[in-house]
């Protein structure tokens, strides 16, 4: 009798992606983006290593904490919208088990951690009528917020999103357009006063912070294999520092930021990848980013690392997608991670065009042994 190799469970995650210099990401900052991402990363490892772990939830597990953590854009550490404002989004997707496969989530404000509102719309969905969200896969603002009380989610005042870095960030880019020769509009005035004037809130603890030192951008997010072949994405993000009032980025758009899905190849052999996406949406929505890196894979029968470095690496599609652009509007800018799995064996990828990309990959191959790297070059 052929006995089948076990499938070994993998997991990155990733913080963001940005201009990440000597110069802006002091070694103190460093240790701080690096302490938090280890601890995540064992605290998601020991939820995996449990017998019957699923993907879906260490990977939901594992975008919690990056919300918790205000260093990282989203949840509590989110940026504002031009308006003053806090707009979250989140998603998830799986290769396989739930009929909707992929929700996304946006226009969040009092959902204290979003990701977990994206797994339950997954999982209502395999209900009748969803769960109150019908068959739907992206759903938005208050009615979606409803939801999330109904069903039960942690929900908290919008201030508790707050944090100083990131409202003395939004408040300079306001300022830079004030004093330069960018008018602001008067809506974008009178909020800019309003929030200056009236916003009452306490400090995070850092109120020596000089505006100077890096800011991590982009969504943060999450892989995982489990070992049973499942694969699973979730992501989250505050969106773009000062993005419009209404504005949806890629990261609650199936395909655009995140993406999942399992297929046979032409020997019949089972192949799944998911990736997350992290970077200027919008030059993610415009290549449909992820879902196109997977399709490479899929279709061109390439192994996924190829394709993940041909849209997302450096003079990849991504980068090409800016023209004249590049390095001058941030267009273009952004990194992947992603798994893929062939047959039984699962492959940590990723590639970014960068200045740099947070992420760091755990791998468990027996109960009490595990190998780590951390890539933050």
């Amino acid at each position: 009798m052929t006995v089948r190799k076990p499938i070994r469970p993998r997991i990155i995650i990733h913080g963001g992606a940005g201009n990440i210099t000597e110069e802006n990401l002091p070694p103190k900052r460093y240790n701080e983006f690096r302490s938090a991402l280890l601890s995540i990363l064992h605290s998601a490892s020991s939820r995996l290593a449990k017998p019957a772990s699923h993907a879906l939830d260490v990977a939901t597990h594992a975008v919690s904490l990056l919300e918790n953590n205000p260093l990282f854009n989203a949840g509590k550490g989110a940026v504002f919208t031009r308006a003053g404002t806090l707009e979250l989004e989140a998603s998830v997707m799986v290769s396989r088990g739930f009929q909707k496969r992929g929700v996304g989530c946006m226009g969040l404000k009092r959902v204290k951690n979003p990701i977990q509102l994206a797994r339950e719309l997954l999982i209502r969905g395999e209900e009748e009528n969803g769960g109150g969200g019908q068959g739907h896969c992206q759903l938005a603002g208050p009615y979606l917020e409803g939801l999330a009380e109904e069903w039960g989610l942690d929900m908290v005042d919008e201030r508790y999103h707050w944090t100083r870095r990131r409202w003395e960030e939004h408040k300079r880019g306001l300022e830079k357009e004030r004093s330069g020769d960018a008018v602001l509009s008067e809506v974008d005035r009178k909020a800019y006063d309003r929030m200056m004037a009236g916003l009452n809130v306490s400090s995070d603890g850092d109120p020596s912070w000089d505006g100077h030192e890096y800011l991590a951008q982009g969504t943060v997010g999450a892989v995982v294999l489990d070992s049973s072949g499942t694969l699973c994405v979730a992501t989250s993000t505050g969106g773009l520092t000062n993005k419009l009032p209404g504005r949806i980025g890629d990261t609650p758009t199936l395909g655009a930021g995140f993406w999942a899905e399992e297929w046979s190849d032409e020997t019949d052999r089972r192949r799944a990848a998911a990736m997350s996406g992290t970077g200027n949406g919008d030059s993610f929505l415009r290549l449909n980013a992820v879902r196109t890196a997977s399709a490479i894979a899929h279709y061109s029968h390439q192994r996924l690392q190829a394709a993940v470095t041909q849209v997302a690496g450096p003079n990849g599609d991504l980068q090409k997608s800016a023209g004249d652009r590049w390095h001058k509007t941030g267009e273009g800018e952004g990194g992947m991670i992603g798994i893929e799995l062939n047959d039984r064996e699962g492959n940590v990828v990723f590639d970014f065009n960068c200045g740099d990309m947070v992420e760091s990959i755990m791998d468990r191959s027996v109960p009490g042994i595990t190998e780590y790297e951390d890539n933050y070059v």
